[in-house]
């Protein structure tokens, strides 16, 4: 109900409640919250005249177009709540976070490549999905962000890094809410926390307690569509520029990749939208004090080389639009700017095999 500095509050259409707004003078703390039906007399008095009207008018517009709440639907992910509110001023959270969890499910099994994980099982399982680092800039930390599908967590537990293939002991553990943090001493199935990460995790790694190994089926990636050239003007500052590309390459944001015979002095940066490239150029900048520049390419489409180990990529009978790159562990790849280029150079080199991206 209303915007900006004009924001009155919330209606539930579910409920049919509403949930009135009113902030302290710089608008960025909630200062008082109040309830209200739809038909109650002082709502109007409460919101303003234009904003009830426009209420009204918005609701009839959502009754008559709008899909209607159906649970099935949204477990089968063919329909999405939405809901609004404001993280910084602490308001529609709670709301949000009870119908989150009226709408959610219980911890279910996890598909791994020896069989199923069932959460009730008593060994801990669980796997990375996420990364970010700098979350305190001050201290250039690393969070890998691990859901735990079975077991129970204990902090400071020792674990198996199946994909590092080493024990690890997970120190640091912390749940988030916001700006807020917190240790925590024990959590379950379901549950996601954060640890500490000396750079040794990568997301879609799987930890588990037991000594028999547990792979969990890995986390599907987007195949970028955006590529762009990126260098660091500064040339003395290099290390910082490798250092921040790649962190923030780990962290799942963007892709990186390299020509077939060059550094990382210059580098090739994939993105599924354009306005991650406004991301790194910010981050590297204002975390790694590095400035860049990006020069955007033609190319739109990007293939792994399956059986690089039996064609050479050199040999590759390519098209005009067509660039041989590798990615940081040396896997070949190859950029189309058309897509009808990608059927023409399979045409051109029967024994070559092209996959579209795939999984962490």
């Amino acid at each position: 109900i209303g915007c900006g500095k004009n924001f009155k509050g919330v209606y539930d259409r579910e409920t049919r409640r509403i949930e009135t707004f009113k902030a302290n003078m710089s608008g960025q703390k909630a200062v008082s919250e109040k309830d209200y039906d739809l038909d109650d007399p002082e709502l109007e008095e409460a919101i303003g005249f234009t904003n009830y009207e426009h209420l009204h008018d918005d609701l009839e517009l959502l009754d008559g177009a709008g899909a209607e709440f159906d649970q099935e639907r949204v477990s089968a992910g063919e329909l999405t709540p939405v809901f609004f509110g404001s993280a910084l001023t602490n308001f529609g959270v709670q709301t949000f976070l009870e119908h989150f969890l009226s709408m959610t499910t219980s911890p279910l099994p996890r598909n791994t490549a020896e069989g199923t994980v069932d959460p009730f099982d008593e060994n801990f399982t669980g796997f990375v999905f996420k990364i970010q680092a700098n979350m305190n800039k001050a201290h250039r930390d690393r969070v890998a962000f691990m859901r735990i599908v079975s077991g129970k967590f204990t902090a400071g537990m020792e674990v198996n890094h199946v994909q590092g293939g080493r024990k690890v002991r997970l120190t640091q553990p912390q749940q988030m809410m916001a700006d807020e943090r917190k240790i925590v001493e024990e959590a379950y199935a379901g549950d996601i926390i954060g640890i500490f990460d000396p750079g040794i995790f990568s997301i879609g790694d799987t930890l588990c307690e037991s000594d028999k190994t547990v792979t969990f089926e890995g986390i599907p990636t987007f195949a970028p569509e955006h590529f762009a050239r990126v260098r660091q003007i500064d040339t003395m500052k290099r290390k910082q520029f490798v250092k921040g590309i790649e962190q923030i390459a780990q962290e799942g944001a963007i892709q990186i990749f390299q020509e077939m015979n060059s550094g990382m002095e210059e580098i090739i940066v994939g993105a599924v939208g354009v306005l991650q490239f406004e991301v790194l150029t910010f981050r590297l900048k204002n975390e790694y004090n590095v400035e860049v520049a990006l020069d955007q390419l033609p190319y739109e489409h990007i293939r792994w080389i399956r059986n690089w180990h039996e064609i050479d990529p050199e040999s590759i009978q390519g098209t005009s639009d067509m660039k041989r790159i590798r990615d940081l562990r040396g896997n070949p790849l190859l950029l189309f700017a058309h897509e009808w280029s990608v059927g023409m150079v399979k045409e051109r080199n029967p024994k070559l095999i092209l996959d579209e991206f795939g999984t962490n």
